[in-house]
């Protein structure tokens, strides 16, 4: 994925290279670079498949027709994003790692008393990537930086309720970046540590063993599961179990983003 910061704040003490601040200028800048890196790929995958589609090679003519598509949008000005592609089209370029094709989260950053509610360079913004698969958040470099300085939890929280925000922008954008992705977290708990493990949303127990092991996926046999509020309330693992908040889980579980998971395995 991509993420695009885009300045949607008014200081004159921050000059602004362009001599005006204008969101969507700047972000029809950054499209252009990337569209023309993606059509130099585009052009020399299709120069290698030429010969062999005329051919006769039906696969090969079935990934120009869809490459010659892509060449056609990006020359276009637009980015492959847009583009309503099913997955087999998508195989015709995913060697190509094309980058207008990756999704993209574009942060707006604002002024600190436009964080909640934003302003005209946002809706500006909001409105020139209507058609792209994107996210937007808002986010206010000023006030991360402050931020940053706090090291006391309850200090920052205290400091977020003054702008009406629960959370900070990095936090925002890490679950955004997450929901853009399709991923999810689980934890696992022991006695020396405590460990965060990341995989795609929909995956079931198995899978989500092996990214700790091989041998945890191959030799699955269940999975003891927590919910992080269950974990929150009853703070120990006996209480849980007492409360009955432990479920035994089988090969078929969806693991869900937060889960806290023991597995047993047989190799």
């Amino acid at each position: 994925a991509i993420i695009h910061v885009v300045r949607c704040f008014d200081d004159d003490n921050v000059v602004h290279v362009a001599g005006s601040v204008d969101p969507v200028f700047d972000k029809e800048v950054i499209d252009t670079e990337l569209q023309m890196r993606d059509v130099e790929s585009v052009e020399k995958k299709l120069q290698k498949l030429a010969k062999i589609a005329q051919s006769g090679d039906a696969a090969a003519r079935a990934q120009v027709k869809v490459l010659e598509e892509v060449l056609q949008t990006l020359k276009a000005g637009k980015n492959v994003r847009v583009l309503d592609h099913s997955p087999e089209q998508r195989e015709a370029y995913a060697d190509l790692f094309l980058l207008t094709a990756k999704p993209v989260i574009y942060v707006a950053n604002v002024a600190e008393d436009d964080i909640t509610k934003g302003n005209e360079h946002v809706e500006a913004l909001q409105a020139a990537i209507r058609d792209e698969d994107a996210k937007l958040i808002m986010v206010s470099a000023a006030i991360e930086a402050q931020i940053a300085e706090l090291e006391d939890p309850e200090e920052r929280a205290l400091f977020l309720a003054e702008y009406g925000l629960q959370e900070s922008g990095l936090s925002r954008l890490i679950r955004a970046s997450y929901e853009l992705l399709d991923l999810i977290t689980y934890f696992t708990a022991g006695k020396q540590e405590v460990r965060a493990w990341t995989i795609k949303k929909g995956w079931k127990a198995p899978q989500a063993a092996g990214v700790i092991h091989t041998d945890f996926e191959k030799g699955f046999i269940k999975a003891e599961v927590i919910k992080l509020a269950d974990y929150q309330k009853y703070k120990t693992e006996q209480a849980i179990k007492e409360a009955g908040k432990m479920a035994i889980e089988g090969k078929e579980y969806v693991v869900q983003d937060g889960d806290i998971m023991h597995f047993r395995f047989n190799v």
